[in-house]
């Protein structure tokens, strides 16, 4: 098998723009917008204090990430830091000619209880999908 001139290439996705496969640094900026609107509604709305080192409110900003990554990422195929940056979240079946779509419920479950692990998204293969992708069949690919 032979290395492909750039991630996504045996995938037919083009190198660069809208299709492309999102880039690493892309992908962390949007994960830190993500975690920043869910830690300040958490403060704002729900009164968790800043810099609680203990107790079920340090959680909360967890559990509304883990909510905000499987509703939107199963409904809109986007949350707010992937919409931000013009990224959205594809199933692989439907680049492969299969039906087209949002990723889904059981994808978005996937994706974002991986994500909340943290570890699987650092753990990426040569088309930079997160272990956390691989396992729900999704990829991240900008929407411009």
């Amino acid at each position: 098998m032979t290395a492909s001139a750039y991630p996504g290439a045996e995938l037919g996705l083009p190198e660069r723009g809208a299709g492309s496969l999102a880039t690493f640094p892309r992908r962390l900026v949007a994960v830190f917008i993500d975690w920043i609107a869910c830690t300040a509604i958490a403060l704002a709305i729900l009164g968790v204090p800043w810099g609680g080192l203990a107790g079920v409110d340090t959680l909360l900003p967890l559990g509304i990430f883990f909510a905000e990554n499987l509703l939107l990422v199963s409904t809109a195929g986007t949350t707010l830091g992937h919409g931000l940056l013009g990224m959205r979240v594809h199933r692989i079946e439907a680049l492969r000619g299969g039906q087209p779509g949002m990723p889904g419920l059981r994808s978005g479950l996937i994706r974002a209880a991986l994500l909340c692990l943290l570890i699987p998204a650092f753990i990426i293969n040569r088309h930079g999908q997160g272990l956390h992708d691989r396992a729900a069949g999704t990829l991240l690919l900008r929407s411009r």
